[in-house]
């Protein structure tokens, strides 16, 4: 019986990993100065999301949307 829980846990990890897939990028433009920068996750009150989501790190591969 632990054997046939494990396998399953097993097969429900690998199918949930995958389905996984990378978080978009967003570019962030600060309030204070207009600097830019880009993240995956909000930066706080003093900056507002520009443009996105971009597939890398450098907000360059715009993510194509149908």
């Amino acid at each position: 019986m632990k054997r046939r829980f494990a396998l399953f846990l097993l097969l429900a990890g690998a199918a949930g990993a995958t389905l996984a897939a990378p978080a978009y990028w967003y570019l962030y433009q600060s309030r204070l100065d207009g600097q830019r920068t880009c993240s995956q996750t909000p930066l706080g009150e003093g900056w507002v999301q520009i443009a996105g989501p971009y597939k890398d790190a450098h907000c360059e591969k715009l993510v194509r949307t149908k």
